[in-house]
């Protein structure tokens, strides 16, 4: 067959052999990126040269020139990116040999004004390749930043920097050097500003990608600890965002001062996710999987999400009062009134209660008595439930609420010195007058939505 005999030659090669070949005519071509990822040696050794890899750098790092044609405008930036990252070893030596190329990306980071959103996508992408490449290297280089973590923080409203972060501490193969890096990084008081820029003097940017990488990290760390099991290292970062003070300083700006749906949600999410576990059911001698899962949890993962669970729940329940609070009085929202098929919503459930409502959930899975207790005080399941009737539509809500019934009706009752009673039970019964409420608004309205809610809360069908 004629595809087995090498009849077609790169125009590569024909560029390659003239003396005055410059580096955007071989980025023209359309398979540069193949031939350099194919090691051709003589393209590999033209990239080296200094003038090159300078050039390369530059393509990254410097906005293009405003009258550059959009539809060519980040052409070479992005092939100067791909062939900076194509993983070739002497490329990726030549960045971290030669100090002016990495003070040139570095000097990126540094930039005061905002970040261009695409050249920060290649500047993470490039120290992601080097950190995971040269991570002791790159570890000492960052740590002779004056404040790298600030810089990095700075423009945190950028994703493409979220995602820097996250390549740090997820990029390093070596255990070793990824826990010098959690260490170096909790030392900066990483975790601690993270949470300060969860409040409401930031950008809703940042609350966004700020709450999103504590999100990240609690969940990457916990899955590290459950590979490593005994072997594992106590995870600086981690016990950090798990300490009740850290937690009650996001729920401080959170909830003190003027509320903002943003910083709620935001920091919400960080809680719900500090919460994140599933009722075991043991299968013999030390394991236990999750309910509904095949998969296993030893004791000391139990123990160890059991101790951050603690914490949170330390830190949350002098605050119930606060977050009930909001689903009474939701902060101010984008639309205060709007117009459904359904019907005008004025005002709109909102995130914000919503998110609440999951916590609810998430909270009485914990079956905690201090939480049980504050939770009947204040009323919060007759809360939901007005919530509830009064936004009909909301399949979201009923899904929350449905969740909270029926782990209110599966809930043990906990045995305290006063008495054995279930009193959320009791109260969905008494004050609530769940049942009553629902027979109610359905002869009411004749609404088939109150028919399928009960046949979707297996609780009540035996009632």
């Amino acid at each position: 067959m004629y595809w087995k005999f090498n009849l077609m030659t790169s125009h590569i090669e024909t560029l390659l052999d003239k003396e005055d070949v410059t580096l955007h005519e071989l980025m023209d071509e359309d398979d540069i990126l193949q031939e350099c990822k194919s090691q051709n040696k003589k393209l590999i050794n033209f990239l080296l040269r200094p003038e090159a890899m300078k050039e390369l750098v530059k393509l990254i790092t410097e906005d293009p020139e405003e009258d550059v044609d959009e539809k060519v405008k980040y052409k070479y930036p992005n092939t100067a990116c791909e062939l900076l990252t194509s993983d070739i070893s002497d490329i990726t030596d030549k960045l971290t040999e030669d100090s002016s190329l990495l003070a040139a990306i570095y000097a990126f980071l540094e930039s005061d004004g905002p970040l261009n959103p695409l050249l920060a996508s290649f500047f993470s992408k490039i120290m992601g390749l080097l950190i995971n490449r040269k991570s002791e290297f790159m570890l000492n280089f960052l740590r002779s930043k004056a404040d790298f973590v600030g810089s990095l923080l700075k423009h945190l409203g950028t994703s493409a920097i979220m995602d820097l972060l996250l390549r740090l501490i997820t990029c390093i193969e070596s255990n070793e050097i990824r826990t010098k890096v959690e260490v170096w990084l909790n030392e900066q008081h990483l975790i601690e500003r993270l949470v300060s820029m969860i409040d409401p003097s930031e950008a809703d940017e940042k609350h966004c990608n700020a709450s999103q990488s504590l999100c990240d990290i609690i969940r990457l760390s916990r899955e590290q600890l459950q590979q490593l099991q005994d072997h594992a290292e106590s995870d600086p970062l981690l016990d950090t965002i798990e300490l009740p003070e850290t937690i009650s300083s996001l729920l401080s700006h959170m909830l003190d001062g003027d509320k903002s749906e943003s910083v709620l949600t935001s920091g919400l999410a960080v809680i719900q996710t500090l919460l994140e576990y599933k009722r075991c059911v043991y299968a013999g001698d030390d394991l236990c999987r999750p309910e509904g899962s095949s998969e296993q949890m030893t004791a000391l993962d139990a123990e160890r999400l059991a101790r951050g669970v603690s914490n949170t729940l330390t830190a949350v329940t002098p605050r119930l009062k606060d977050l009930h609070n909001i689903l009474l009085d939701p902060p101010k929202q984008h639309y205060s009134a709007m117009q459904t098929t359904a019907g005008m919503l004025d005002p709109p459930l909102g995130n914000s209660r919503l998110q609440i409502a999951r916590l609810i959930s998430s909270l009485l899975l914990t079956n905690t008595h201090a939480i049980n207790e504050e939770l009947v005080k204040l009323g919060t399941m007759n809360a939901l439930l007005d919530l509830f009737f009064q936004y009909v539509w909301n399949n979201f809500l009923h899904t929350q609420l449905e969740i909270c019934i029926n782990t209110v009706f599966s809930n043990t009752q906990l045995d305290t010195e006063e008495n054995s009673e279930n009193i959320l039970l009791s109260q969905l019964f008494t004050e609530c007058k769940l049942v009553q409420r629902i027979i109610d608004r359905f002869q009411e309205n004749q609404d088939i939505l109150y028919v399928m809610f009960l046949f979707c809360v297996p609780s009540l069908k035996f009632i």
